[in-house]
This record gives C-alpha cells, sequence and structure tokens, in this order.
C-alpha cells in the first residue's frame, strides 16, 4: 500500500528542540573566554616558584582570584556542554542517554563548585 502523508507530516516532531544554535553559541562563546584565562594562567604558573606560600600568596589577590573563579566555571560550563553533546551523539538508548547527561551535569556542577569555594577559601585567609 501506497503511504498516503505527505512528507512534512512524516518529519514532524522528529526536527530541532529549538536549543542547538542557543547550545552552539554558549560553547563558542566559553572556548573564546577560555583562550585568554588558560594562557593567562599557564604563563602565571610557568612564571612562579611552586612553593605554597606563593601560590597562596597569588591567590589572595583579588584579580587572580576573580579570574580564577572565571576559568573554573567557564571550563566546567564548556566541559558540560561538550560532554552533553558527545552523550547525545554517540549513546544510543534514551535512558541511558538520560541518565548520562544528568550525571555529568552534576559532576560538571560539583567541580565547578569545589573549585570556586577552593578558591575562596584561599582568597578569604580561611
Amino acid at each position: 500500500m501506497d503511504d498516503l502523508s505527505t512528507p512534512l507530516s512524516k518529519v514532524k516532531g522528529l526536527g530541532s528542540a529549538k536549543e542547538g544554535t542557543t547550545h552552539f553559541w554558549h560553547q563558542r562563546l566559553t572556548a573564546l573566554i577560555l583562550i585568554p584565562l588558560v594562557l593567562w594562567f599557564g604563563f602565571s604558573i610557568a612564571s612562579m616558584p611552586v612553593e605554597h606560600a606563593t601560590l597562596t600568596g597569588w591567590v589572595r589577590q583579588p584579580v587572580v582570584a576573580i579570574a580564577l573563579i572565571l576559568l573554573i566555571l567557564s571550563t566546567f560550563y564548556h566541559a558540560q556542554l561538550g560532554l552533553q553533546i558527545v552523550i547525545e551523539d554517540y549513546v544510543s538508548t534514551h535512558s541511558t542517554r538520560t541518565v548520562s547527561i544528568i550525571l555529568s551535569n552534576f559532576m560538571c556542577l560539583l567541580f565547578a563548585i569545589i573549585g570556586v569555594v577552593a578558591v575562596l577559601k584561599i582568597s578569604l585567609g580561611s
């Protein structure tokens, strides 16, 4: 028998979730933010002696603490966006995909909170 449905009716409900563009731009924006932050962090760490007092003194500077918090938040948000794309593309089972995305989101959030709290504890002298 011939299928009498139109091509449009066959694909209705299978299209975009209307999030792809936003997700794409967030990933690109975090990548752009990370370029100067990673370069700054790498050169800063490479140019100082690796001593506890030196590193804690460096983190206690307000500009450094703010930049480190930005670096941590951008890194884990960018990672979360990338992991979501990889999981959506390569995990075929819906339930496994959903659980994997929830777990990766939770882990990225947890590590970001741990990093920010650590920077705040050092910078505030606690």
